[in-house]
């Protein structure tokens, strides 16, 4: 006689408790792109020369007497620092006075000393002197206002960081806008496929213009 023993079945699985997980957060997809194209330059293995590509410098202007200014969208003056309010200070030389205002960055009162000697370039219009660029008197230079190029944030925008974004060839485009019949052509700032530039026209008024990177011209406006 045998002692072995025949269990006779079918074998079944046992269910085991599921482990609990915790929720898995979804990203949007345009995040994820973005992420991955910044994430070289947070490591470093993108030089810090690609990280400003996106904003090409505004055309130096030689300033005015503030007697001389005049409604335009690209002007300077230099002066000494007269009062502060707030985001507003008063410039003044030896022919008078100007109100510069400094938008969002001059909150505060702080951007400027009183008694202090300056540079102002940017747009005037309706008495105010609109400051794009604020240059001390040791040289250093303060950009104000919007920076110009992508909105933060955007895949563009990541691109422009790491140096993949549209490079404009602002020289060409600057010829091509004298071409165009216009002279004395400043660049004041960058759309995310446009320069902006201030120039004259045929008839001597000044134009402000949307130069876009493919070389079309439109007038903005006239002052």
């Amino acid at each position: 006689m045998s002692n072995e023993q025949v269990i006779d079945g079918t074998a079944t699985e046992i269910p085991q408790a599921a482990a609990s997980k915790p929720p898995v957060r979804r990203l949007p997809r345009r995040t994820l792109v973005v992420g991955a194209i910044a994430a070289p330059l947070a490591l470093g293995a993108v030089g810090l020369s690609l990280a400003q590509n996106g904003a090409p410098s505004t055309t130096p202007i030689a300033p005015v007497a503030i007697s001389a200014l005049v409604p335009s969208g690209g002007i300077a003056a230099k002066g000494e620092v007269a009062e502060i309010f707030g985001n507003k200070f008063v410039l003044q030389d030896g022919t008078g006075r100007a109100l510069v205002e400094t938008g969002r960055r001059g909150e505060g009162g702080t951007l400027v000393a009183k008694g202090e000697t300056v540079t102002v370039q940017g747009r005037f219009e309706n008495g105010f002197l609109h400051a794009a660029v604020l240059t001390h008197g040791d040289g250093n230079r303060v950009l104000l206002g919007p920076a110009g190029g992508q909105p933060p944030g955007t895949l563009d925008w990541a691109k422009d960081k790491v140096g993949l974004g549209a490079n404009p060839d602002v020289p060409a485009l600057t010829a091509s806008v004298q071409a165009a019949g216009y002279s004395d052509v400043r660049v004041t700032g960058r759309g995310p496929r446009h320069l902006e530039v201030a120039a004259k026209g045929q008839d001597g008024r000044e134009r402000a213009l949307h130069v876009g990177f493919d070389g079309q011209i439109r007038e903005m406006r006239a002052f």
